[in-house]
């Protein structure tokens, strides 16, 4: 007796395979594939040619692609870039997402091979959960890779945090842990009467400088070294700390929330966000992201808007809301009050 459709395995195999899609969009990064289709559509021989595809996979390959909606394929059979793709995916473009796409390939695929062991054993499986940050910057090459991923991987949030949050009431602003510089550079790019920076280690440095002098804001935005762990933060009147708090315990996190209270002007906002996990336990990018966490970290994990907010309540900050970044980040906004 055959089983109903009800009954079959569907998700759970759609679950399993789907590391297939993953690789292949990796794959057609690392290759180009979309890059060289900027300047217009290609036949199969004239693709393969230019990205060194093999014609073995060729076919098959940007067929994939096109049935995953990463390409498109008209009837005289050229591909061309969908309309995503070209915005995200060509490299070179000032929304290119290729850095973040090369750390997850590089780095997070092959780190969660190591999920069951981190599972059982509670302890990180990354050499950036048992070595300081410091040391693991040392390595030039992972330095890099590392700051490409933080920086389109908080590109999207940057976009729509410079656009949504009421900037017009405030004067100054610092981005905490900031590494590149990815985040000020958003906001005063759409804000030009803002001046600020960064705070991060001073082996950043360089990379935070070259990174606003190639958007033209050197002017406005400087680098602020330092240990956010050790040393106090520097005071502005807007602090925004991305990505930063779910690398620690909740002791850790109601020091830094403590501390960025103490450096923010009166009247001034604090402006946290993470791929905060969804009250109702429900959403499975966060908590996914809770276990990527585990895996990279030594005491890390996501957390939820509302220990976010009793962290700042604690600290002294009131008038708190969410507001969601348009990708997998949602900002916890607070107050310091105007005495």
């Amino acid at each position: 007796m055959l089983q109903t459709d009800t009954a079959l395995p569907q998700r759970i195999i759609k679950i399993a395979y789907a590391f297939w899609q993953s690789k292949a969009l990796f794959a057609a990064v690392e290759l180009d594939v979309f890059t060289t289709l900027a300047d217009g559509p290609l036949d199969l021989e004239a693709l393969a040619s230019r990205t060194g595809i093999h014609q073995r996979g060729a076919r098959d390959f940007f067929d994939a692609l096109v049935a995953l909606g990463l390409l498109e394929r008209d009837p005289a059979g050229r591909y061309s870039n969908s309309l995503e793709s070209d915005c995200y995916l060509v490299r070179g473009r000032p929304n290119y997402l290729g850095g973040l796409l090369k750390h997850l390939d590089s780095r997070h695929y092959h780190n969660w091979s190591r999920l069951a062991q981190a599972l059982v054993t509670g302890q990180p499986q990354s050499s950036l959960g048992t070595d300081s940050y410091a040391g693991f910057y040392a390595d030039a090459r992972k330095q890099e890779l590392f700051l490409n991923g933080m920086t389109t991987g908080s590109l999207v949030a940057g976009q729509v945090l410079a656009r949504k949050f009421p900037w017009n009431r405030y004067e100054t602003f610092l981005d905490v842990g900031t590494a590149e510089g990815c985040m000020p550079v958003e906001i005063a790019s759409a804000n030009p009467h803002l001046k600020g920076g960064g705070f991060d280690l001073p082996c950043l440095e360089a990379a935070f400088t070259t990174y606003v002098r190639k958007h033209g804001l050197s002017g406005r935005l400087r680098f602020y070294p330092g240990d956010f762990l050790a040393d106090p933060i520097p005071g502005a009147d807007v602090l925004t700390m991305g990505r930063v708090l779910h690398n620690w315990d909740s002791s850790i996190r109601t020091m830094l929330v403590e501390k960025a209270y103490r450096a923010i002007s009166p009247g001034g906002a604090l402006i946290i966000y993470d791929p905060l996990i969804d009250e109702q336990r429900r959403l499975p990018h966060g908590l996914l992201s809770s276990l990527n966490m585990l895996i990279e970290t030594e005491s890390g994990s996501e957390y939820t808007a509302t220990e976010c907010k009793s962290w700042m309540i604690q600290a002294g900050f009131r008038e708190i809301w969410t507001e969601p970044l348009g990708d997998m980040h949602v900002a916890v906004i607070g107050t310091k009050i105007n005495f």
